[in-house]
């Protein structure tokens, strides 16, 4: 318990300096988001009274107390292009976003952790060569690009899966999900297929796994019981690296697919200088940067109770 709360406590510290970088980032772009919401032609009268609706003539400290706490309270203002509040637009897209990023998550652990396996068990064999292949090709093949193939191949050529959108119902979400989420969970698979094989090998070279083999333990119980319990510890490091990745690669993914998302909303908003959306968007994923970092932490207590706070 102790080690949960001293965890929690020096998060406090990375959530102030996010909302600090976010904001000065936010203010040192180019560009004057009420020209960008008003339009060229716009006279100063109408940039003015833009300016003081927005809060944006505000002394920059009070803009900051004013961004912080909206942040804490969950308040992020209204988009400077349309008034809408920008909790409602946050809240429609976060769950495109998190479907993606779960579902790609989803497949590439359920295709890598088995890869991984069959690599290490069967060393420097041709099962070893296929895996150790197919994860180079995850690793020099960019998911925009290897997006833009299973797009053409797929939806615009055998016509097998929808061009773009997200669906509706259940049945058609996961019919539209399923594409997107193949594409970074082919790239994720290569990764986690080459983890779980360096750490599973790594494990099965230890003293008391020689020690199970010699008083006759069958293969499935060293490979499942032994190495793949000892190996969970980078594995766990390794799923947090991969759902940081998988959540970042979603924005290049949303723009392919054409897919609604936290990714779509910030690339319309940074074209518009909505800086309010920016701000919101960036302050997003970032959290979620710091939320996970935690969990995994976490999550260490669980896999080795050997972990304690010193």
């Amino acid at each position: 318990m102790r080690y949960v709360i001293i965890r929690i406590v020096d998060s406090i510290p990375t959530v102030f300096l996010i909302l600090v970088l976010v904001f000065i980032a936010m203010r040192i772009l180019p560009g004057d988001p009420a020209i960008a919401a008003m339009g060229d032609n716009a006279t100063q009268e109408q940039l003015d009274i833009f300016r003081e609706r927005m809060g944006l003539n505000e002394p920059l400290f009070k803009q900051f107390m004013d961004f912080a706490l909206g942040a804490l309270t969950l308040d992020f203002g209204v988009s400077l292009m349309d008034s809408r509040p920008v909790m409602g637009l946050i809240l429609y897209n976060l769950p495109y976003t998190i479907e993606l990023t779960f579902g790609a998550m989803l497949i590439g652990f359920s295709v890598g952790i088995p890869m991984g396996i069959i690599a290490a068990v069967n060393r420097n064999s041709w099962p070893d060569g296929i895996v150790r292949i197919f994860s180079m090709i995850g690793y020099a093949v960019p998911d925009f690009y290897l997006a833009a193939l299973l797009l053409i191949t797929f939806s615009l050529q055998l016509g097998w899966f929808p061009i773009n959108g997200a669906g509706t119902d259940l049945a058609d979400r996961i019919y539209h999900l399923f594409l997107p989420a193949l594409t970074l969970a082919l790239v994720k698979a290569s990764f986690i297929g080459r983890l779980t094989r360096a750490s599973v090998l790594e494990v099965l070279n230890k003293d008391f796994v020689r020690t199970a083999r010699a008083k006759g333990a069958n293969s499935f119980r060293i490979v499942f019981h032994h190495a793949l319990r000892n190996a969970l510890l980078p594995l766990t490091t390794g799923f947090g690296l991969s759902l940081l990745a998988t959540l970042s690669g979603s924005v290049a993914i949303e723009l392919v697919f054409n897919r609604p998302g936290i990714g779509q909303l910030l690339i319309s908003a940074i074209a518009e200088r909505d800086y309010a959306v920016i701000q919101a968007g960036v302050l997003v994923f970032a959290m979620f940067v710091v939320i996970i970092n935690l969990l995994i932490d976490l999550i260490y207590i669980i896999v080795d109770p050997r972990i304690r706070v010193k």
